[in-house]
């Protein structure tokens, strides 16, 4: 039962490795901290707490020495330049989520003069969206990864259990050739000692007889002992 569920657990995450997706990117608004807010949201199909993982390292590591401020749910990053959108200082306000369509990233760009929107901005707004897609595709290579190693896990473990059966089998082999030959030796126990009974009561006939003609002996003596004390009384 322990390897069938192995096996299953592999089987279920290879199947998962085959999809190639990419992320939908949406223009989308948000009310966030009683402001609402015109921004852009991808959505994917992936876990929520993976994804705002990578989106937090994503962030981090796009932004350079600036801070990411995070309070109850919303990343804001302040005067960060993303140079693949803008060269000018942007500030940064996201979320992440999910609904019933997947887990979401939801981001406002702030440029100062203007905010990111795809009438108003449509060359940062591609851009921006660009930069959703690419983190969309690097969760999904990363979820990819994942589960590989999760497969991989499995498989050790369905090699592991295999040679525990096996080493098993031969254990159990190895004990009945034990048995088989401990068997052999008390035939063979059993037919000497059978022997050696066959043996003994012949001996103990044997004795009984030699006791019979001892006996005998003894009696043959005493009447010749007697027959000399006869004999010698006679003499006068």
């Amino acid at each position: 039962m322990r390897l069938k569920a192995l096996l299953l657990g592999l089987l279920c995450m290879v199947a998962g490795l085959s999809y190639a997706q990419s992320g939908r990117v949406e223009e989308k608004e948000q009310t966030v901290n009683g402001v609402n807010r015109r921004g852009q949201q991808l959505t994917v199909q992936l876990d929520p707490a993976l994804v705002e993982k990578l989106w937090k390292s994503q962030l981090t590591e796009k932004s350079g020495k600036t801070k990411i401020k995070y309070s109850k749910g919303v990343y804001t990053l302040d005067g960060v330049v993303l140079d693949t959108i803008s060269s000018s200082p942007m500030r940064i306000i996201s979320t992440v989520g999910s609904d019933p369509e997947g887990s979401y990233v939801w981001w406002s760009l702030d440029m100062g003069v203007a905010y990111v929107d795809k009438s108003a901005t449509p060359k940062e707004y591609a851009a921006a969206e660009g930069f959703m897609q690419a983190f969309a595709r690097k969760a999904y290579k990363e979820d990819i990864f994942r589960q590989i190693n999760q497969a991989e896990d499995v498989l050790k473990a369905t090699k592991l259990e295999q040679e525990r059966v096996v080493k098993q089998a031969n254990d159990i082999q190895t004990s009945i050739a034990k048995n088989q030959q401990r068997k052999k030796e008390l035939e063979a126990e059993l037919v000497k000692n059978a022997e050696d009974l066959k043996k003994l009561e012949q001996e103990v006939q044997n004795n009984i007889k030699k006791q019979e003609a001892s006996k005998q002996q003894v009696q043959e003596m005493e009447k010749a002992v007697e027959t000399v004390r006869a004999k010698l009384l006679q003499v006068k």
